[in-house]
């Protein structure tokens, strides 16, 4: 099997996280799954048979494939993507929860098209990227084409909303810009105008403001707006040197929002405490290593590209997730890649480090 054929180091890895997030997920779900589906084990067997099943096809279909292959399926990819994230909207077909649209409901299976964007952008902007090196330092032939691609995802992810999931893709794009030779100078225009967006999205819908009043005030509105900010604090803290021990955590006594999705570090930090904690992220630094390794010997800029987008997304949206609930930066609402409920996520997450291992394993042959 071509996932035990590339980088070995990096394949350990993501046993290590994998199956490191799958029991801290059983550990953090069965209260919340008792308590919603009289079933405790509801969320870890859907993740193992939808999530676990699909993320493992895929990462063994992404690590054979090769570079001719990549780039003939680049289109019909982002394609496929966009086309699902519109479905979001069509009665009958999507569904929403909690005031967002983003979900596909295809019997008993769940989709969430924004997941895949994350993996088909990605692969699609690492073949525009390597075609355009010697345009990239123009606005007309660079620049502006550039913002042309992301404007249709980014106006679908609004309507959703789905902001988080925004963010991340275009800050992931905007890093493939600068690594593909654009200049700073251009990128920094963009994130100002990316500002400029923020700033009017929170004009139009003034509760987004409220992550951010939330991460620079905790002490306010205690039971409201930082509620759950302040139990995750309170589960860390809580998990001390050692941690309470694996299914010992009190916070996911429904105390804590979120304990499957993006609060479960919190629950992970509560049982096995700062030395668990520091060898769990320990597993993601070494994860940028070897991902931005792979990136840097990859033998053309496609590949490169392509390795360096998919590295920098996990490790950015996973950086983001455990900042959050160490109040050391605003909840954002993303999953823990590896360990947060979801089965597209896990797919995705899995597609992605199947990937990596194959663009490693034609960097060996080269």
């Amino acid at each position: 099997m071509s996932l035990f054929h590339g980088d070995k180091m990096l394949t350990f890895v993501i046993i290590a996280l994998l199956g490191g997030g799958l029991l801290v997920l059983t550990s953090a779900s069965v209260v919340q799954g008792a308590a919603e589906f009289e079933q405790p084990f509801y969320y870890i067997s859907r993740q193992l048979l939808l999530g676990l099943t699909a993320g493992i096809l895929c990462a063994v279909v992404a690590s054979v494939l090769s570079e001719k292959w990549w780039h003939r399926l680049a289109f019909p990819i982002i394609g496929a993507v966009i086309f699902l994230m519109i479905l979001v909207f069509i009665p009958g077909i999507g569904f929403g929860a909690g005031g967002a649209q983003r979900w596909i409901a295809l019997g008993p299976i769940t989709l969430q098209p924004s997941e895949f964007a994350k993996f088909a952008f990605v692969l699609y902007l690492a073949l525009w990227l390597s075609k355009r090196r010697d345009d990239l330092d123009s606005l007309e032939t660079g620049v502006v084409p550039f913002i042309g691609i992301l404007v249709p995802a980014g106006l679908l992810l609004i309507l959703q909303p789905d902001i988080s999931t925004l963010g991340i893709i275009l800050f992931t794009a905007l890093a493939m810009f600068f690594a593909a030779g654009g200049k700073l100078i251009h990128v920094l225009g963009m994130i100002g105008l990316g500002l400029v967006a923020v700033t009017l999205l929170i004009a139009i819908a003034p509760y987004r403001l409220n992550r951010f009043t939330a991460f620079l005030n905790p002490e306010h509105d205690p039971l409201g707006n930082t509620y759950q900010i302040n139990q995750a604090t309170l589960a860390i803290g809580s998990g001390g040197i050692v941690g309470r021990g694996f299914g010992f955590s009190r916070q996911k006594f429904l105390y804590l929002p979120e304990p499957v999705g993006d609060s479960i570090f919190a629950v992970l930090a509560e049982e096995v405490g700062f030395i668990g904690s520091l060898v769990f992220i320990s597993l993601f630094v070494v994860f940028a290593w070897r991902g931005f390794r792979i990136s840097a010997r990859a033998p053309s800029d496609f590949l490169s590209l392509f390795a360096f987008g998919l590295t920098f997304w996990i490790i950015t949206q996973a950086l983001l997730n455990m900042a959050g609930n160490l109040a050391l930066a605003p909840l954002l609402g993303i999953p823990l890649p590896f360990v947060s409920y979801g089965s597209s996520s896990l797919a995705v997450t899995l597609a992605s480090v199947g990937a990596l291992i194959g663009i490693s394993r034609i960097n060996e042959e080269a």
